[in-house]
């Protein structure tokens, strides 16, 4: 630990009680959960950001959308603001662009109401956004996400560290998906100790390159030139080295917080840090091309849309929904 997290880790004392104590309540049903008249596929994970949730959404709500279901997709919206489009949160607006009128979107912190009002729609099938944590909706399915490069978030809960939840709350899972990983055994050993759910693995792939100014084509050669990386996502350090795995050169870096908004004077500064390490372009990740806003650099900037590979895909789609359909069965009957 450091010093700031010595300093911190007294608060995650009363931090892990409070949340330990939150979940036995919903565990013993002292406080009760709503549920939706449809079924709900929770997407989570243990810490802050950075594991891979906004592709895993998608790669679900592609699949939904591929077998003719009627989907929505609840979310909080984070640090987004309300306008005549719905949320301007940087999720929000990057789902929207890849899935379009495909899905209706439930925007709120109130992920029940949102979803009756997508169940008077027709939607039947609901992913819950970033819903670990958010135990007051009923869920069919919990897909937890863990990311292999930083899997616990240095071990330490919320302030100290990155864990949300302590490791122990995996029992609640459906489905463990270890993302950035081919195999970790050293991790599987670890989350055994809290879960018997099936594990699978998936990694991020770069989808495309697309140009930040508009009207212009994507650079067949990005990987030829000298760029300079930024981003404010959840784990830069990843994005990172998924670029240089790639195959591109990166020269330089700035990292901002996640959903960070950049002004004016942050693109000021990231093209002069860009070309005092030499380098003819940025590049960043889609995630930032929303929050961007009237900001564009004048200098060239690469995009990079990034989708989830999920390794034994069939084996993971077919097990959820038949973890779907045993839910669906032992609260009603019927299986849909």
């Amino acid at each position: 630990m450091n010093a700031l997290e010595t300093l911190l880790w007294p608060l995650t004392i009363p931090y892990g009680a409070a949340t330990r104590l939150r979940a036995q309540a919903y565990a013993k049903r002292i406080l009760h959960q709503r549920r939706l008249d449809g079924t709900v596929i929770s997407v989570g994970n243990l810490t802050v950001g950075g594991t891979g949730k906004t592709p895993m959404v998608l790669w679900i709500a592609e699949r939904l959308i591929g077998e003719g279901k009627k989907t929505g997709i609840l979310t909080r919206g984070y640090r987004g603001e309300a306008s005549a489009n719905g949320s301007t949160s940087d999720e929000v607006r990057l789902l929207r662009a890849r899935l379009g009128d495909r899905v209706l979107f439930g925007i709120g912190e109130n992920r029940w109401v949102r979803g009756r009002e997508l169940s008077e729609g027709g939607v039947e099938w609901f992913i819950l956004d970033d819903g670990f944590q958010h135990l007051q909706l009923a869920r069919d399915v919990e897909v937890v996400l863990i990311d292999a490069t930083n899997p616990f978030g240095g071990g330490h809960l919320l302030p100290a560290g990155r864990l949300r939840e302590p490791r122990s709350a995996l029992r609640r899972a459906d489905i463990v998906v270890i993302t950035r990983a081919d195999h970790a055994p050293a991790l599987e050993v670890i989350i055994r100790h809290h879960t018997a759910a099936p594990i699978f693995y998936a990694r991020t792939e770069l989808g495309s390159i697309s140009s930040a100014h508009a009207g212009d084509p994507p650079d067949a050669t990005a990987r030829e030139r000298k760029l300079f990386a930024f981003c404010a996502i959840g784990n830069p350090k990843a994005f990172l080295e998924d670029l240089r795995a790639w195959g591109f050169d990166i020269v330089g870096h700035a990292f901002f917080q996640d959903h960070h908004r950049f002004s004016p004077g942050d693109i000021e500064m990231i093209e002069g840090r860009a070309k005092a390490a030499g380098a003819t372009t940025l590049i960043c990740s889609e995630k930032d091309l929303h929050n961007l806003a009237r900001c564009t650099p004048s200098m060239d900037l690469f995009v990079c849309r990034i989708s989830l590979q999920i390794a034994r895909d069939q084996d993971f789609w077919t097990t959820l929904k038949r973890i779907a359909g045993a839910s669906r069965r032992e609260r009603t009957g019927v299986d849909r």
